[in-house]
Order: structure tokens, then sequence, then C-alpha cells
């Protein structure tokens, strides 16, 4: 029993094919573009953007926008090799499997629960955030109490005695939505996937209206210096970020990374794409095209249209809708309908990445390595039920819990370390498999991989010391069940056990 053997190219690929007994193929190319916006335009764009200028960067998160969009470019690519070769649900997990063997294929599956699972949990606090905007602001009735919509560890405190005014119980919004969506997986992956379509074409409309109108109320004050000064900014839990300067860009960079994750979820699907060896790479490069575009632009207009202190301290995971209430005067409709629209929004993101999460327990579940159940497909709908359900449970917890930022970074560093280990799948398979079929080929390999793992890890450098020790918990966490657990019932060293 090796924790090194790898799982046979030949023996996924048969898996790949044998769609008849597995997920069933329905994606198209346009249907796997939508699902990279749905999922990179969200959270990332309206939440992260703010969070990134007044923790990081201020003006200058443009630059960390286009340093993400470089590391990210870099993984898509090898991303889109190994997706298109290798058709099959898992994503980063199944490539590591075929390349690197058991081991580390299990350190990628427990480190996409990171990425997927605490992804959507992030969401899902934001979404909570702006239904109670949409209450206050648009509907003109009462908010959801603070108690049921902020986790125990939040509390608001008397700005001059510093005593507990309120105090979070429970974050039943975020709680709701994560199972409203679950359910809606479970019924069928063509269902979800026009449901996210129809969310996209508003999301999309209502950036591209935020850059057209915003584009006059630009403050030029606001943007200098547009690279700050380096300076430590500690947040209210009291945790210092590196402001301003080099740092800070790389900072801003690991922050809004969280904004661009989605178009590695597009790879999970693979299995469920009708043809996946020239929808894949249009899927994963397309969606990555048309949201760095979108980003930079919309983060030139939020940073010009208001100020850093502005995000520290009125807008915060509201940022977008309080800039436009405050500066756009005659706007106030467009707060109201960005209200409207992020919500719809931040629904499609959390679907695209409790379908990656789904997708990653149904490939671990078929492997042994996660229990045999989460590789159970509903006997009617060929979805992995069992997985989603779980995913549910896992990702309720999280959303209705812990706070917003904490769970946003964890996820940001979770898929930073998801693309250098795809990335090196690229190298070692050109090695071991140079004969393979592909039907995509990474430019300039290796240099383009090398340069990915180098952006990537310069991204997570930036992330700070918080965020490096809470993945090394994570993943002792995690190689603790694998030796428990995994190692003695994978498929693939206990041929016997079926």
């Amino acid at each position: 029993m090796s924790i090194w053997k790898r799982k046979p190219l030949a023996l996924l690929l048969a898996e790949a094919s044998d769609s008849e007994k597995g997920l069933k193929r329905t994606l198209t190319a346009w249907s796997l573009i939508a699902l990279g916006i749905g999922a990179i335009i969200g959270a990332g764009l309206f939440v992260r953007t703010a969070t990134a200028a007044a923790q990081n960067a201020g003006p200058s998160v443009t630059i960390g926008f286009i340093v993400a969009a470089i590391g990210c470019a870099l993984a898509g690519l090898c991303y889109a090799e190994l997706s298109s070769s290798i058709p099959i649900s898992g994503s980063a997990y199944t490539y590591t499997y075929a390349t690197m063997g058991e081991l580390l294929a299990w350190i990628i599956g427990w480190d996409l629960i990171l990425e997927y699972a605490v992804g959507a949990a992030t969401v899902g606090i934001a979404w909570s955030e702006y239904l109670n905007n949409l209450l206050v602001n648009v509907l003109h009735t009462s908010p959801i109490p603070y108690s049921l919509s902020h986790s125990p560890f939040q509390k608001v405190l008397d700005p001059v005695t510093h005593q507990v005014i309120e105090q979070g119980i429970i974050n039943l919004p975020a709680l709701f939505i994560v199972a409203v969506i679950s359910l809606l997986l479970i019924r069928g992956t063509q269902e979800s996937a026009f449901v996210n379509g129809i969310i996209v074409v508003v999301k999309v409309a209502i950036v591209i209206m935020i850059i057209v109108f915003g584009w006059s109320y630009i403050n030029p004050v606001n943007h200098t210096p547009y690279i700050p000064e380096s300076s430590i900014f500690t947040d209210e839990h009291g945790v210092g970020h590196s402001y301003g300067g080099i740092m800070g860009i790389l900072g801003a960079a690991g922050t809004v990374f969280f904004a661009f994750i989605g178009f590695d979820a597009v790879s999970t699907a693979a299995q469920e794409t009708k043809n996946p060896k020239r929808d894949m790479p249009i899927g994963i490069l397309g969606s990555l095209a048309v949201c760095t575009v979108l980003y930079i632009l919309f983060a030139h207009v939020l940073t010009g249209v208001a100020t850093v202190e502005d995000f520290r301290t009125g807008g915060k995971e509201a940022s977008v809708a309080f800039a436009i209430g405050k500066y756009m005067i005659g706007y106030q409709w467009l707060a109201q309908f960005v209200t409207v629209a992020i919500l719809a929004g931040f629904s499609s993101v959390i679907l695209v990445m409790l379908l990656g999460q789904s997708r990653v327990f149904y490939a671990m579940g078929k492997d042994g390595l996660l229990p045999r159940a989460f590789g159970d497909l509903h006997p009617k709908y060929k979805t992995p039920y069992k997985a989603n359900l779980a995913i549910l449970v896992i990702v309720g917890l999280f959303a209705a819990f812990i706070p917003g930022d904490i769970v946003g970074d964890m996820t940001s560093i979770g898929t930073l370390f998801a693309f250098i280990l795809v990335c090196i799948s690229v190298i070692v398979l050109r090695k071991t498999n140079p004969e393979m079929k592909r039907e995509f080929k990474t430019p300039l390999v290796p240099f383009v991989p090398i340069l990915g793992v180098l952006v990537c890890l310069a991204m997570i450098y930036g992330l700070g010391w918080t965020n490096w020790l809470r993945l090394a918990v994570w993943l002792v966490i995690g190689l603790v069940i694998y030796f428990a657990y995994s190692k003695k019932n994978s498929k693939l060293n206990n041929p016997d056990k079926e």
C-alpha cells in the first residue's frame, strides 16, 4: 500500500468515457463560459475589491487585479490542457492523482474544500449582508435582527464606552441560500446552468452600468497617490495588514484573487460537458478574459468614486451600494438595482462553488478516499445528491457561524495552493506521458507552469503569516483523516475492498 501510488491514466479515461452509468453530458462551451463568469463575478468583485483597497492597496488595487489575473491566466493555461486531456470530474484532485500519487491527491482534494466549500460560505455571508441592505434601502422594511444575521464572533461596540451593544448568534440568511442552491443542484446540472445563465446576463449588465455611469464621478484626489506609501493597517479584529507599496499590492492580489476563483470550477464539470476536448479551454480561458477586463475597469471606478476611509468604516461588505448612494447623486436607482442584482449574482457564485465541491467529493467518494456514499448518483436526476447534502451541512455551518473576512482569505490561500499543484502536474505529465493525446497544449512548457507557480507563491506570501498558519492547521487535520481513514479505504491501494 503506497501513499505515492498514481491512478493510471487509462483507468481515468475509461471512467470518463463510461457516461452511461455516470453523470449526464449536458453542458456546451457557452454554458461553461457562463458558469465561469457566474462564479467569477460576485463576492470577489463587489466585496473583496473594497476590502483589498481598505486593507492593502488603496487605488493600486487595480495593479493587484492585474497580478492576480496573470497568476490565473498562467494556471488557466495549465487547467485547459489537463481538463481537455483528462475530461473527468474532480479538477485538480484528479489531475494530481494521475501525476503525483494518492497522498498529494488527498491533500489537494482536502485543500479544494477550502476553495469551494469555504468560498461558498464566504459568498453566503456576503449574500446575507446584501439581503439586509435590500430590506432597508430598497424595500424600506426592518432588517433581519443583528443576532440572526451575524456569526457569534461578531459584535457591535458602543464607540464611547466600548460596551457590546449587539452580539451575533447565527447567520440564518446565509444558511438559507446555501440550502436552496444545494437543493437546486440535486435537481440537475442543466437546470442549474440555465438559472445561472439568466443571472450572468443581469450581473454583467450591472457591472458595465457602474463602469459607464461611475466614470464621470471619479475624483482624481482619491487616486492620489495611486500607490500609497508602505505602512501597516490594523483592522477591527486587531490583525495587521501590509498597506501600500509592493507588499500592499501583493496583499491586494492575494485578497482579490478570491474574485477570480471560478474559472477552475469550470474544470470540475468536465464529465458533464458534451465536447470537453474543445469546450473546456474555451470555457476556462474565455470566462477569465472577459472578467479580467471588467475587474480592472470596475476597481478603477470604485476607488475613484469613494475614499479608502469609506471602505474601512461606512461601506464594509456593502461598499458598492454605499459608494453609489453617497457620491453618485441622482443614481440612487442604480444603488437599489445593484443590491438586487448582487443578491442574484452571489447566488450564481454559490451555485458554481457548490457544483465544484460536490464533483470533487463525488470523485473522492468513488476512489474511496471519502465515504463511498459520496460517489452515489440520484436514481432519477443523475447528480451526486449525497455529496451535495454533506456539503450543505459543511458549508451551512461555516456560513452560519464564521465571519466572512476570515473565510475569504482562507479560500484564496487554498486556491493558490491548488493552482501550484496543477501547474506542476502539467510538467510531470509531459515527462511521464509524452504520448498522451492533448487537444489543447499549454504553451512554452515548462516556463509557463513554473511562472504560474512563482506568481501564486508571491500572492501566498502577500497574504501574511496568519493565513499560512490557517492553511498549515487545515492540512494537518487533513493528513490525520487521510492516515486514519482514507488510506485504509482507498480503492487504488485496496483493490479487494469493493
